[in-house]
């Protein structure tokens, strides 16, 4: 049987938007500076992609990124870093404390500060003002906040949507394609990424859409594909690996015998009788009066946890509340109560979305922990409002792949733990897992410690590395005023 002109036309039609856009790059020279004034010479790039690419001769977006040229004489594939958020920017971070790990880089090839769309220097979309905001006056209730989280990320959608910029675009796939891109504008056969949290997740979606074209790869912070809900699990085994740390240190042993069991007595307490605080209003600034509850203080220590640099305080905070002093976290006592919407961070969140096995993991484990499932309140109630951007099952599907890759872990990183990592190597035939123990999320998987360095660069010369593990000094806990 022939095909009708009509399934022609179809046939035509797709391959037709599924074809390579033209890329034009644009560099201009660019003097870099970082905070600390430090200058060094640069270029700044830009190239333009389609917002989305099922419509490829719709809107366009200037993506754009500053690149360091390599010290090598004979350089390998470009280095693109990718920062973590979603929504964080790769210029931003090169500016920061990572400034001189980009310098060092260069000893290997160009290195790339990128800023992915809706990012940085890239076109982004506009500041939006609205928000949800609980009563003050009450404890804190998923249930019932739930009408107006959904409300409020619809109502936020919808204006980015009236805006012109169409959300569908704002995925991590659309990321990834634009990497290709930037490969392509660079004249590149292949390039290497060096990526943390967010990044690690645009990193190996890179990989699986465009494996052939991809070096090697570095994940600090490792978010997996099906990674982006947190595992209230993660958070239960760090406050126990805290709690032994405590127990470990003759320093602490004695002042602090208990921190899970003061912590339970402090949310039982709170879910039969809530505390109100006295803080600052989010919008007036003005002295008002805060209720906290349970579900409060799960969500205020879950901020907690990102690392030992916050966590430190932890047991004198707790011990303070078990003693019915609520001061120290008074400060903080709207943060679960009030939420804003950026719209490339809320859109690449909700795509990445959370597969049904993940789902129920969670669900079951979330009564047995300490903190519940705080950590991700109210992603899931705003996921669950625009579920239509979500990618799908396939998207958070294992992707196998022998490009080497080298994972960083810290055992101390509330965000994305070190199972994360393990999970991710059981696909990558030429991964390596570098252990950082006694490191949290961000800065510390890159800069704890001299020899992190030493082993990235190694790494992305192509030398031959193995698994280790670097250990940072023990925590230094904060006491109980006298």
């Amino acid at each position: 049987m022939y095909p009708s002109i009509l399934t022609i036309a179809l046939i035509f039609l797709f391959y037709s938007c599924q074809a390579q856009h033209s890329i034009t790059l644009k560099l201009e020279p660019y003097t870099f500076e970082n905070r600390q004034g430090d200058k060094v010479e640069s270029e700044i790039g830009t190239f333009q992609v389609p917002e989305n690419r099922n419509y490829p001769n719709g809107k366009k977006l200037n993506i754009r990124f500053v690149r360091f040229k390599s010290t090598n004489p004979d350089p390998g594939p470009p280095i693109v870093y990718l920062a973590g958020g979603p929504g964080g920017s790769g210029t931003g971070t090169a500016w920061g404390s990572r400034f001189d790990l980009f310098m060092s880089m260069r000893a290997v090839a160009d290195v790339i500060a990128y800023d992915q769309r809706g990012t940085g220097r890239s076109d982004k979309m506009e500041s939006y003002d609205g928000h949800w905001l609980a009563e003050f006056s009450e404890p804190l209730n998923a249930e019932k906040m739930a009408p107006q989280i959904k409300a409020a990320a619809t109502a936020a959608a919808d204006f980015f949507k009236s805006k012109g910029h169409d959300l569908r675009g704002y995925n991590t796939n659309e990321n990834a394609d634009d990497l290709n891109d930037l490969r392509q504008a660079l004249g590149a056969e292949k390039i290497s990424l060096w990526s943390i949290s967010y990044g690690s997740h645009l990193a190996l979606t890179t990989l699986k859409r465009h494996e052939k074209h991809i070096d090697r790869i570095i994940l600090a912070g490792v978010e997996g594909y099906d990674h982006t809900v947190k595992h209230p699990d993660d958070q239960q085994a760090l406050l126990e690996k805290i709690d032994q740390m405590l127990k470990d240190d003759p320093k602490t042993a004695a002042i602090y015998p208990d921190l899970l069991g003061e912590m339970a007595q402090v949310l039982n307490r709170l879910e039969q009788e809530p505390v109100t605080v006295k803080t600052k209003h989010p919008e007036t600034g003005e002295m008002i009066e805060a209720v906290l509850g349970k579900f409060d203080m799960q969500i205020l220590l879950t901020t907690a946890l990102r690392g030992p640099s916050r966590f430190k305080s932890l047991p004198r905070l707790v011990r303070e509340m078990y003693q019915g002093d609520f001061s120290n976290v008074a400060p903080y006592a709207l943060v679960p109560k009030y939420g804003g919407y950026r719209g490339m961070g809320l859109a690449m969140d909700i795509a990445s979305g959370i597969s049904e096995e993940r789902l129920r993991s969670l669900q079951e484990a979330a009564p047995k922990t300490l903190l519940g499932d705080a950590i991700n309140y109210p992603y899931l109630v705003e996921w669950d409002a625009l579920k239509y951007l979500d990618l799908g099952e396939a998207f958070r599907a294992p992707f196998s792949s022998a490009v080497p890759v080298l994972c960083i872990s810290g055992t101390l990183d509330g965000r994305t733990p070190e199972k994360n990592a393990v999970e991710t190597l059981k696909h990558l035939s030429n991964g390596y897992h570098l252990i950082i123990d006694g490191a949290g999320h961000s800065d510390p998987l890159f800069l704890s410690s001299p020899k992190i360095e030493e082993i990235m660069l190694s790494f992305m010369r192509g030398q031959t590395i193995s698994n280790q593990t670097i250990t940072l000094p023990p925590i230094e806990f904060e006491l109980p005023k006298p």
